[in-house]
């Protein structure tokens, strides 16, 4: 058989860029600064004041309140770390998995953490709506004074812990707590 020069032939060309702007493979985000280390004052104050919040409440409570903010802000490094702290405290696994849908999913959760988790998603999301005041007084309903206050002390501290973790690249899954 004879080659026809009229039809083309495949050639060996090298592969073009293309100007896509998404990728399959995962960003490896850029160094950033470690904030314990350029701001240990800060980071301690930090430890104590989340210490303080978490004084005298439940500690199944205090992961699922951390476990909200951090779905809400889009915290994986945050999220990893307060799911397996739940899983490793006997935390169900099925109620894991209802904290991103609580309001759907009411009958996993008693009504004092129904209203943690609703003053959470408000705190979190404050620049929203504000704080509604029916979503205070249902919380102000299952918690006194104290317990409240540090309630909304333990929701200010997990914003903040998100808001590092994004801010300075924190990857999923490196749980850098041991160190400090």
């Amino acid at each position: 058989m004879t080659n026809n020069t009229n039809t083309p032939q495949p050639t060996a060309t090298a592969p073009q860029p293309t100007t896509a702007t998404h990728s399959t493979q995962p960003q490896v985000p850029a160094p950033r600064l470690n904030f314990a280390k350029a701001a240990p004052k800060a980071f301690k104050a930090l430890i104590g004041f989340d210490a303080a919040a978490r004084e005298g409440i439940d500690p199944a409570l205090v992961e699922l309140i951390q476990i909200r903010a951090s779905l809400l802000n889009g915290c994986a490094y945050c999220l990893h770390m307060h799911t397996s702290d739940a899983r490793k405290a006997g935390e169900d696994e099925a109620r894991l998995h209802m904290i991103g849908v609580w309001r759907e999913a009411r009958n996993f959760f008693t009504e004092k953490e129904q209203a943690a988790l609703a003053l959470t998603e408000s705190v979190t999301l404050v620049a929203r709506a504000g704080l509604p005041d029916d979503v205070y007084a249902e919380a102000a309903r299952h918690f006194d004074e104290q317990e409240l206050a540090r309630v909304l002390a333990l929701i200010f501290t997990i914003n903040t812990w998100n808001r590092i973790a994004l801010s300075t690249a924190k990857v999923a899954g490196e749980d850098e707590r041991a160190a400090h």
